[in-house]
């Protein structure tokens, strides 16, 4: 998946932390809430905006090694 089609990270939004894209829901939340034992329907159910594409990504964005994107400057 490429995560910079649906992650961002922007000064001044959420302190610099990765976001979805179009949102201000940061991926740190959803893991939160799918460590705090929440479903990925759940936390739909919560934020509409996201669907199961984007908590795939948080799951993904936390695998990477160092977690940040690789963006072209």
């Amino acid at each position: 998946m490429d995560l910079t089609s649906i992650i961002h990270m922007q000064p001044g939004v959420r302190g610099g932390q990765p976001c979805f894209k179009g949102t201000r829901i940061s991926v740190n939340d959803v893991l939160d809430y799918l460590a705090s034992g929440m479903s990925s329907d759940e936390i739909i159910a919560d934020f509409p905006e996201l669907t199961a594409v984007h908590i795939q990504a948080a799951i993904e964005f936390a695998a990477l090694p160092e977690r940040h994107l690789a963006t072209p400057v």
